[in-house]
């Protein structure tokens, strides 16, 4: 690194955005950034070959999207904290080598079962690597070129969610599902190399206590809970192993709660919940992505199994949402600013309920323009509606200096109630035990009324509690495209020549 492309001062690296090592340490954020988001929508196009290639249950294909989502909703606020205390970058570095090695694990299981804990180990993966993406692009770079390299960040990184479904359709109709999780290795390799031109950095201010117990506990919690909702439709509601796992989830919960209210540096500090605003935006994010989640599940699934279609048209079936995410989420966000974001955030989620109950006209022989099309355009007008206001609205509802923690904790909650939806709604609905293609077809369809009943229940929560003074804070990400979990947002603390401004 030369010194014109460091700048060192008293608040640490000042990278230079123009520079070869400001594009080398873009590249490796983004790249990384890239695996996780491409992993958490291509997964979902494959499922149906996965499951005819290893011989596995519905409630098994379950488990290798809440696998994935339970580890990376149990983690991502201790990697983040772990990142700011042990270093960044080793941390970013841990997370990408231990992402790569379990796509190749993913790449060549011979079984489901292995297949399932090569997604758990993902999971931590993506988990280490999430937070610490965008945290080195806060840290390194100089104030000036700070806000053009986030949005180069979100934007790529939004686009790489969005072509996530083609590139799982390319994948999955071509080479083989295997393909979808191997493709990492060569995108792996090019972050490993950019890496060299990322300096070090830490949190002065991070305290020395690390709420590992707080983590542990919260873990235990979710994967107990959603063990026993996903095996209860297979196993019975009433088996003693069921009993036994919600038990234990209610036992981890509990302890959770109290113990995040007894030691002096908890992984979730309470004090952010006594703020009606987070608590109530916080609330609907659970409904809203319980639902949402679910939903891209559903219709890849639906279109193969039932109607037939390839895994490349079923990529494809919901491509006009994500369209509509990247060229109006950025619009949506700026008239929340202006406006406040009650409104959206009240019509959102019917709009998304209209959306879903559209797409109930698919069945074993749809067509595109007439079944797929206009849930497709009323999901997405609903997804840009409310998802950058909900993610804006959380950072503006949080005191500068917990507004990092509080944007992790809406989205580990997001990903903790997608968890929730997968395992759920499909038993509910009865699509784990389908045999053919009208019961599967039946059971699609049952799910999405009830995944557009869950959606709905935020409108009202979200209209009767929040107060008509709440405010959104813009951010500097040009695109919201993140249909798993809300994006994490920059800390406006080291973005401070952002907040206040209007979206452009």
């Amino acid at each position: 690194m030369t010194a014109a492309q460091y700048r060192g001062s008293g608040d640490g690296p000042q990278v230079v955005l123009h520079s070869r090592a400001g594009r080398l340490a873009l590249a490796a954020t983004v790249g990384a950034s890239a695996m996780a988001s491409l992993d958490a929508t291509v997964v979902n196009v494959a499922l149906p070959d996965i499951g005819h290639d290893l011989d596995a249950s519905v409630s098994q294909l379950q488990w290798v999207l809440t696998g994935y989502l339970l580890a990376l909703a149990s983690l991502i606020l201790l990697a983040g904290a772990l990142g700011d205390r042990w270093g960044r970058r080793r941390v970013f570095l841990l997370g990408t080598i231990w992402f790569t090695g379990a796509s190749v694990l993913c790449g060549v299981a011979p079984s489901i079962e292995i297949l399932i804990a090569a997604r758990v180990l993902q999971g931590v993966g993506a988990a280490l690597l999430t937070p610490g993406s965008l945290a080195i692009i806060q840290a390194i770079f100089r104030a000036d070129d700070r806000s053009a390299a986030v949005g180069a960040w979100s934007g790529l990184g939004g686009a790489a969610g969005a072509i996530g479904p083609l590139v799982g359709g390319v994948v999955v109709g071509g080479p083989g599902w295997r393909w979808a999780f191997l493709l990492n290795v060569p995108l792996a390799a090019v972050v490993l190399a950019c890496t060299r031109a990322v300096p070090e950095t830490r949190d002065p201010d991070a305290g020395a206590h690390l709420d590992i117990r707080g983590a542990a506990g919260a873990t235990v919690g979710l994967a107990a809970g959603t063990w026993a909702l996903t095996e209860a439709g297979p196993r019975g509601w009433s088996s003693p192993w069921i009993l036994a796992a919600l038990a234990m989830a209610a036992i981890a919960f509990g302890w959770f709660i109290v113990h995040i209210r007894a030691v002096p540096d908890p992984l979730v500090p309470p004090s952010l919940f006594r703020n009606r605003t987070f608590t109530v935006v916080n609330v609907g994010t659970a409904f809203i992505y319980a639902s949402i989640g679910l939903t891209f599940f559903l219709v890849a699934y639906e279109l193969q199994v039932a109607a037939g279609w390839s895994p490349l048209e079923a990529g494809l079936a919901l491509l006009p949402a994500t369209i509509l995410m990247l060229l109006l989420s950025a619009r949506s966000g700026a008239l929340a600013q202006r406006r406040g974001p009650k409104a959206q955030l009240t019509v959102g989620p019917l709009l998304a309920s209209a959306g879903l109950l559209l797409l109930t006209r698919v069945g074993p022989d749809p067509t595109w323009v007439r079944d797929l099309l206009p849930g497709a355009v009323v999901l997405g007008l609903g997804l840009v509606t409310f998802v950058a206001p909900l993610t804006a609205t959380v950072m503006a509802a949080t005191d500068p200096a917990h507004v990092s923690t509080a944007s992790g904790v809406n989205n580990a909650i997001a990903r903790a109630a997608s968890l929730a939806g997968l395992a759920v709604i499909p038993v509910l609905a009865g699509l784990t035990t389908a045999t053919n293609a009208q019961d599967v077809t039946d059971a699609y369809r049952t799910a999405l009324v009830i995944a557009a009943i869950v959606v709905a229940i935020a409108s009202p929560l979200m209209l009767l509690g929040l107060p008509g003074s709440v405010h959104s804070r813009r951010t500097v990400r040009p695109r919201y495209c993140a249909v798993d979990g809300p994006p994490i947002l920059p800390d406006p603390r080291r973005c401070p020549a952002e907040v206040g401004r209007d979206d452009a």
